[in-house]
């Protein structure tokens, strides 16, 4: 029986996670994940493909949703209200259009000071009806495509042990930035297999295979790039149609509910006939 053993919600889209005990699972994922990003002067979110320093900067939201505080090695703390009202404005993710609220100067000026370049920080609007695609369709707020990001323990430690065998040192499981880890399966990549399952409250469906980008390489614990794992093995072993290298799955949320770490998971659908325990 697969468990939850990790829950990480990520505020700002490309900043570092907020684990979490137990959470609530809404629509979009869950709350408050990816509910903010860093734009540039053309209103482009800035990702660690370009700005790996992003993954140090820690976001923390106080338990009314209505403050939001950034800190970073470093520098001092900055605290906004989070707006939810003012004007919108146009910001693209990966070229695709939304609408943003801009937080305002004080958290602008402290990303650019950190971040080294002009920067703001806006966050999604109420109204945002973003439809992502998949096996099962989803809304979400900044993220790269789907509303949660799974990956099992036995994923990671089967990629680990190609990686060793190669000579190289293990990775931490924050380099694939999942919302859930599930624990309990001895069989690698078994969430591939995945088509609707239930946690808690909360359903879930299966959405679409993460492709991997760059930013597995980033250490995230010192915002750096860090060398040419976990793509240089995943290139050999996880290639997906067209060429694009796999790790953990996307699902869409079909029920909201309230998760917490241990709870278990109970699997109504398979791709294929169930696997043997």
């Amino acid at each position: 029986m697969a468990t939850v053993v990790e829950l990480t919600c990520y505020p700002i889209k490309g900043c570092a996670g907020v684990p979490l005990s137990e959470a609530l699972l809404t629509e979009a994922g869950l709350e408050h994940d990816r509910s903010f990003m860093v734009i540039g002067e053309d209103g482009e979110c800035r990702t660690q493909r370009r700005d790996p320093r992003l993954a140090v900067i820690r976001p923390a939201i106080d338990p009314h949703g209505a403050r939001l505080t950034l800190s970073a090695p470093g520098e001092d703390e900055v605290a906004i209200d989070i707006d939810t009202t003012s004007a919108r404005r146009e910001v693209t993710v990966f070229d695709t259009p939304y609408l943003g609220i801009d937080q305002g100067e004080d958290a602008a000026t402290w990303l650019s000071r950190f971040l080294g370049a002009p920067s703001r920080l806006v966050r999604v609007p109420p109204e945002h009806d973003r439809v992502t695609d998949g096996w099962i369709p989803s809304t979400c707020g900044y993220a790269d495509s789907a509303a949660v990001h799974i990956v099992s323990r036995a994923s990671l430690d089967g990629l680990n042990e190609r990686i060793a065998g190669a000579g190289g040192a293990p990775l931490p499981m924050n380099r694939f930035r999942p919302g859930i880890v599930l624990g309990g399966w001895h069989e690698p990549h078994r969430e591939d297999r995945v088509r609707r399952m239930t946690i808690g409250g909360a359903e879930l469906g299966f959405a679409k295979h993460t492709a991997r980008c760059v930013v597995t390489t980033v250490d995230q614990g010192e915002g750096v790039k860090a060398g040419p794992e976990p793509l240089r093995t995943m290139a050999g072993y996880r290639r997906g149609p067209g060429g694009a290298t796999l790790f953990g799955c996307q699902f869409s949320v079909i029920r909201a509910g309230k998760l917490a770490v241990g709870d278990e998971v109970d699997v109504i659908e398979w791709d294929g006939p169930p696997p043997g325990e």
